[in-house]
């Protein structure tokens, strides 16, 4: 820098002397256009060095988290009240809206009954399995029987202690109770299965099923009243009692300005921000506080554009010549988090790489100019 102001002086005592202190050349026109071709490339030693030494940009704005307000109702529902007004201070889950809930309490009254019933159908069908064990016993009983009596009957027939048909009804009967202990094993297979039917944590799948239903109900009937997601702000009220959400809307009834800390994004030609790495100090002059400078340091930097992706589509990219060079965006953290900084403030960044003190004391004096200068511009009365 002293260097590129040493040779800067030097060339404009050279021309002093020469041409107007000893008059040793006459000044013309020729002359004229070689001196000011030369001081040109002069000056540009001061422009390439603040450009990389000290990236400046007025395309810097101050960015907010936000958060899109989205009902998610299972149907149309209807806009009971709205409970904050805009820009109004809020905290993390206080109210903000509330929606007609008389269906979605309904639906949990229905779904807690749904849930008793399955419950009450467990023990029913533990009754079941009871009745159905005491029928196979019964069956086994009967059969135990007959076959005593096929037995008694078949050691009988030969001596011609027994009729034949009399055994004949017998061989029949145990038969016919053999199929009915068969059938009542099944059933008490059956009630069994339903009433071990569960899932992997042990619950009934009936019961499990109506829980399911029950929570679903009640996480919508929660949603009827819609909480400040974080601290925070309401931009723009527009939501009105009688708006109807759910399934028709499929957008934001609202945005949510949190208050995190705010930081500032500017947008940097590629070319400038050469030696800028995190945590290099920044001065930052806002269009709302003319004459005022603010501090910060460099966060991050954004190392992708719009123009390094390319969108799954049935069209061949296109590549358009007004669009040869994207900005990166470099993110700064204000040194003072509770100044007046509103989403969208627009202003001017200058980063100090501290290659170059004196590069950065021009960009200290280029910032300041700018931030005075917005006392009188833009000039409307």
């Amino acid at each position: 820098m002293f260097m590129a102001i040493a040779i800067t002086l030097t060339y404009i005592s050279i021309i002093w002397l020469v041409f107007f202190k000893f008059r040793w050349l006459r000044f013309n026109i020729v002359w004229g256009i070689a001196s000011f071709w030369i001081g040109f490339h002069l000056i540009l030693i001061f422009i390439i060095g603040m450009r990389f030494y000290a990236p400046f940009t007025v395309d810097a704005h101050i960015i907010r988290n936000t958060i899109q307000i989205v009902p998610r109702l299972e149907g149309p529902t209807l806009l009971d009240a709205v409970l904050v007004t805009a820009t109004q201070p809020v905290k993390k889950g206080d109210p903000m809206y509330k929606f007609d809930d008389t269906i979605y309490r309904a639906k949990v009254n229905e779904a807690e009954a749904q849930l008793i019933a399955a419950e009450q159908n467990v023990k029913i069908l533990g009754a079941d399995l009871t009745a159905a064990q005491n029928q196979l016993k019964q069956a086994q009983a009967q059969l135990e029987f007959a076959t005593a009596q096929q037995k008694r009957f078949a050691a009988l027939a030969p001596q011609g202690g027994a009729r034949a048909e009399d055994l004949d009804k017998w061989n029949a009967q145990v038969a016919a109770d053999e199929a009915q202990v068969d059938e009542a094993q099944a059933n008490v297979d059956k009630a069994n299965l339903a009433l071990q039917s569960t899932t992997s944590d042990g619950t009934n799948t009936s019961v499990a099923e109506a829980q399911a239903q029950l929570a679903e109900a009640q996480y919508y009937l929660s949603q009827t009243t819609i909480n400040a997601p974080a601290d925070g702000f309401i931009v723009s009220q527009q939501a009105q009692p009688g708006l109807v959400v759910g399934d028709i809307r499929a957008g934001a009834i609202s945005v949510f300005v949190t208050d995190d800390p705010a930081y500032m994004l500017g947008a940097f030609f590629q070319e400038h921000i050469k030696f800028v790495e995190p945590g290099q100090p920044v001065e930052m002059a806002l269009d709302i506080a003319p004459g005022e400078i603010f501090t910060g340091k460099v966060e991050a930097i954004w190392w992708a554009t719009n123009q390094g992706q390319i969108r799954p589509t049935g069209r061949i990219p296109e590549f358009m010549l007004p669009r040869l060079q994207g900005k990166f965006a470099v993110q700064i953290t204000f040194d003072d988090p509770d100044a007046f900084l509103p989403a969208g403030g627009h202003g001017a960044v200058a980063i100090y790489t501290g290659r170059s003190a004196g590069f950065e004391l021009l960009r200290r004096i280029n910032l300041r100019i700018y931030s005075f200068i917005n006392f009188v511009y833009p000039f409307n009365l």
